[in-house]
């Protein structure tokens, strides 16, 4: 370990294309989603000497459990060498959030000159389980003998112990949904209905200009997922012919009859796989490489899970930047985790309150307020869609993007995550 923390950068980043679970990788793992994205990695950095990759580190949510390590098992299938070590992590919604900071921390204290991070989610291959009491019965079936031995193993069992276990959406703390949580905290802040679908037709708007005007291009691989090999060109999550009053005739999702959030102004289940090189900012200009941004600061919080379940970017983003040491006014790009249309409006009015800052984050007054033009331009995890274990790393890369694309300095990402964990970061630009 070196004696002082090192500058790190990112170097590239790309995610290939988000699909709504049950479409374009509806026979795809989470190990073969983050293989494809690892893969356009490497190749789009043909420079760089695979050998030379410190770590790999993914994040993922819902585990297979024939890759339970699906970093080591994605960047073998990538054509990583052996010799890389891998490792996963999971922290809800800021998974791959978490998978950035820790190669940051690798690089940091001089343990790698060179991490790949990143993420990977399959919501088309959830894992469904047999119920408890059959569960039982099937490890004890290893020692049982004979005929008369599986008839008493299956005696007093009913239909309904045959039945699968889907996994629950709830939260296991609260036994509530985040779509329920979210409801709540929109009536306990004052988010309307039409706020939130307004912020949804936005997302789809401006998604779907950045595809046709190409500035997802520079980010967005095609993947060619078996068995057909049929390229997979572009996010389908995207609604380009929504309108407010499409919106406005969805009924509520969870909280009914009054409930404020829907299908419509909530994000969908996705899959999806992401990946950013991050480096040793002395190494890379040794190198001669090219990095997009430096990484200033970044900072994790965590709140009461049963009344700030999706407040993380309103708590973790003024961490994030005093430990920047910057003003929220020397922000040029915002690019904020868009869980539910009516998450980003109650985090928006939070950073612009006076009343929340004194009560909440003990300051004096508001941290900001945070200009829509420079807020997620390119769309987000509404319209783009939200693998959960790769969201994080897409912000970071579309952040680097935008920075050089809109001529900017500074950036700040911020997400939420079940469990009421937030995470917030500085980038820099280079």
């Amino acid at each position: 370990m070196t004696d002082s923390l090192r500058s790190v950068v990112v170097v590239d980043g790309c995610r290939i294309p988000f699909q709504r679970s049950g479409t374009g990788y509806k026979d795809q793992r989470s190990y073969d989603l983050a293989r494809m994205a690892l893969k356009a990695l490497l190749e789009r950095n043909p420079w760089l000497d695979p050998a030379q990759i410190g770590q790999v580190v993914l994040g993922t949510v819902i585990s297979n459990l024939s890759t339970s390590n699906v970093a080591r098992e994605a960047a073998l299938g990538a054509g990583i060498p052996h010799t890389v070590p891998a490792f996963t992590v999971t922290q809800a919604c800021v998974s791959s959030n978490q998978a950035v900071t820790s190669g940051i921390e690798l690089i940091a204290t001089g343990q790698a000159d060179a991490v790949i991070a990143g993420g990977t989610e399959s919501m088309s291959d959830i894992p469904i389980r047999i119920r408890k009491r059959l569960r039982d019965r099937l490890v004890a079936a290893r020692k049982v003998r004979g005929a008369m031995g599986y008839i008493k193993l299956l005696a007093g069992l009913g239909p309904s112990d045959f039945l699968p276990e889907i996994p629950s959406i709830s939260e296991f703390s609260t036994e509530r949904s985040m779509g329920e949580d979210c409801d709540r905290l929109a009536a306990r802040i004052g988010v309307s209905r039409a706020e939130q679908d307004e912020y949804a037709l936005r997302s789809h708007r401006l998604a779907h200009q950045a595809i046709q005007s190409g500035q997802l291009s520079n980010e967005v691989v095609p993947a060619c997922p078996a068995p057909g090999f049929e390229p997979v060109e572009t996010d389908n999550g995207v609604r380009a012919d929504s309108n407010a009053e499409k919106l406005a005739s969805l009924r509520p999702a969870f909280v009914k009859p009054r409930g404020t959030v829907t299908a419509g102004n909530s994000s969908f289940l996705t899959d999806g796989a992401s990946a950013v090189l991050l480096m040793d900012e002395e190494s890379a200009r040794k190198q001669d490489v090219r990095s997009l941004a430096r990484i200033r600061s970044y900072a994790y919080t965590a709140q009461d899970p049963m009344e700030e379940l999706l407040l993380g970017p309103a708590y973790a983003a003024p961490q994030a930047l005093d430990r920047a040491a910057v003003a929220f006014e020397d922000i040029d790009v915002f690019e904020f985790h868009e869980a539910f249309a009516g998450q980003v409006v109650a985090n928006l009015k939070c950073l612009a309150s006076d009343q929340f800052a004194r009560r909440k984050l003990d300051r004096s007054k508001a941290v900001g307020e945070v200009p829509l033009e420079q807020l997620n331009t390119w769309g987000g995890s509404l319209s783009l869609g939200h693998p959960f274990g790769a969201t994080g790393a897409r912000l970071v890369t579309t952040a680097c993007n935008r920075l050089r694309s809109e001529d900017g300095q500074l950036a700040l990402i911020a997400s939420c995550a079940s469990g009421a964990i937030g995470n917030a970061m500085v980038l820099e630009r280079i």
